[in-house]
């Protein structure tokens, strides 16, 4: 059912995003994934897919509007089509709002909340060409407030609303538009490196599955929001 579909990944360098693209791979989606920096991405694509036939690095700051338009562009120019676009690049600054600085909070709000607008709104064409699917990754965070992640909360809140306007925005043209909610993931977020002490932690392939369950799903089904959160929490 994948044959010739092409998806696109933002912050697919590396953690989910990777994770996502690895999946689709796996059963026959070709994967373009961006990162701000070129080499990244590049040698993202290199582990991916060793010839190029597959998968396909591009640098791109979702925060930076241009770079998207020129990276959907590059996706036509590569492999003739999109399908589906993951937005996924994001950050994190977690501190008590007085102590939160202005970059802090610009940095999440024009990565996480900006970005998959720019995402969305570079792609938007194409997907209504192939009735594609946008999927945003957010955060459980995005519906439940903690201390220290007022600015966390408001990008990623906002994401959640953002996604699910867009989905009834959309729906008209065939568009599906979902988004994925994690909870705790073993990544590099915000520098942390992965261990086996991370093992009861929802894994980047996980959520690649979960993509592709999302993929396979019947076209008169609609999953707009999705909650997924480790089974077993380390406590």
């Amino acid at each position: 059912m994948f044959k010739d579909k092409v998806a696109y990944i933002t912050g697919g360098t590396k953690g989910i995003g990777f994770g996502i693209a690895e999946v689709l791979l796996k059963h026959g989606i070709k994967v373009a994934v961006s990162g701000r920096k070129q080499e990244d991405a590049e040698e993202a694509a290199r582990i991916l897919s060793d010839d190029g036939s597959m998968a396909f690095g591009i640098a791109s700051d979702v925060r930076n509007f241009e770079d998207e338009q020129k990276a959907v562009s590059e996706i036509i120019n590569k492999f003739g089509r999109l399908d589906y676009v993951i937005a996924n690049a994001g950050l994190g600054v977690f501190k008590p709002i007085d102590q939160m600085e202005l970059e802090d909070w610009n940095s999440m709000i024009e990565t996480n909340l900006t970005g998959i607008f720019h995402a969305l709104k570079a792609s938007v064409d194409e997907l209504k060409k192939s009735e594609g699917y946008y999927i945003t990754i957010s955060s459980l965070a995005g519906t439940n407030f903690f201390e220290n992640g007022a600015g966390y909360n408001a990008s990623k809140f906002g994401a959640v609303g953002f996604t699910q306007a867009a989905m009834i925005d959309l729906r008209k043209y065939n568009i599906k538009v979902s988004t994925i909610m994690p909870g705790s993931v073993s990544t590099n977020f915000n520098g942390n490196e992965p261990s086996e002490k991370d093992a009861w932690k929802i894994q980047p392939e996980d959520l690649g599955e979960l993509v592709l369950d999302i993929l396979k799903m019947n076209p008169r089904t609609l999953p707009s929001k999705i909650e997924i959160r480790p089974s077993k929490p380390n406590s």
